[in-house]
């Protein structure tokens, strides 16, 4: 089954520019994933194709109405196929990570349902939505950019969308650290060498050289991560030595 991403919207073709290129837009030419939207406006039952309202109780600013969105989500699920998974772009939501990525990656069909203006009635948030996630700490005018961040991050972690599986389980965070350091030709770039070890071609070393790295970079961007990263016996050995100063 190919994964189906879904997108409600009232901004259609912001969103579509975004898919539409580099991975993912060759991932759909090619027939490993999907990419639908829905406009939120088609399912309005006006004659201005009007979804948004006062808030009862006051306040500045307008909120998108009920109906319409669940008159939406009504179409997506007669359109076909497994019910899909609604996740909710949202500052009070949990944060997305990674782990939440791989996770989200399992479901044959996810539908990220935007937000707009002052928020959703939540009467339809409360019967439709199965998750609100998060990017952070921080509010943005709609929920166009972080769901289209996270359809990039989940897509790309589907079968034959990038080249080989290691393009992603080698990445920051996919194991529980930070990627290691990466260089590219020339050898010799600004007066500063690549790492020897990068031009040995010796397999076992750069393998180890990398996890080292990838420990040191961790330590010192993200120490927090070190605490639930699944780490060896030679992992903690290495992070001890550093520690002490010794390497």
């Amino acid at each position: 089954m190919i994964p189906l991403f879904e997108v409600a919207t009232l901004f259609v073709d912001m969103c579509q520019t975004v898919t539409d290129e580099s991975i993912i837009g060759r991932a759909q030419r090619a027939g490993k994933i999907q990419v639908r939207y829905w406009n939120i406006r088609d399912y309005a039952g006006n004659k201005h194709n009007r979804v948004d309202d006062c808030t009862y109780g006051g306040g500045k600013g307008m909120l998108m109405q009920a109906e319409p969105i669940y008159r939406c989500y009504q179409a997506v699920c007669q359109a076909g196929g497994e019910k899909p998974y609604v996740v909710f772009p949202s500052p009070q939501g949990k944060l997305f990570t990674q782990q939440k990525a791989v996770d989200l990656a399992k479901r044959p069909r996810l539908l990220f349902l935007c937000g707009h203006y002052e928020g959703v009635d939540q009467r339809v948030l409360d019967q439709i939505v199965d998750e609100e996630l998060s990017l952070g700490d921080f509010v943005l005018t709609g929920g166009e950019i972080p769901a289209m961040a996270m359809l990039d991050a989940v897509a790309r972690l589907c079968p034959g969308v990038l080249s080989d599986e290691s393009c992603f389980t080698d990445e920051s965070l996919y194991n529980g650290l930070l990627e290691y350091p990466q260089y590219s030709h020339p050898a010799v770039w600004n007066g500063v060498e690549v790492p020897p070890v990068l031009l040995s071609g010796h397999h076992a070393n750069i393998a180890r050289w990398r996890r080292e790295q990838s420990l040191r970079v961790t330590r010192d961007k993200r120490p927090e991560l070190l605490e639930t990263a699944p780490l060896t016996k030679e992992d903690r050995a290495f992070l001890a030595k550093l520690e002490e100063g010794r390497i």
